[in-house]
């Protein structure tokens, strides 16, 4: 009866570390990916990612230097 237990744990440890290794896999694409649209407008357009971070501020609701409070 042990021995069910102990492959049930070692499956189950195995998907889910293979579930975090996806996760991982699929944030890093997308870091890199949104680092390079950084690095692009910053060398062909001069927009640096501060200018890009004000803009986003402007556009959501509650988060802009106009937000009530600020």
């Amino acid at each position: 009866m042990e021995i069910v237990v102990v492959v049930g744990a070692i499956a189950v440890s195995v998907l889910a570390f293979l579930w975090l290794i996806r996760v991982v896999r699929a944030t890093l694409k997308t870091a890199l990916l949104v680092a390079f649209m950084l690095l692009g407008l910053q060398i062909f357009f001069g927009i640096g990612p501060a200018t890009i971070w004000q803009q986003l501020q402007d556009w959501l609701p509650g988060t802009g230097s106009s937000a009530p409070g600020r």
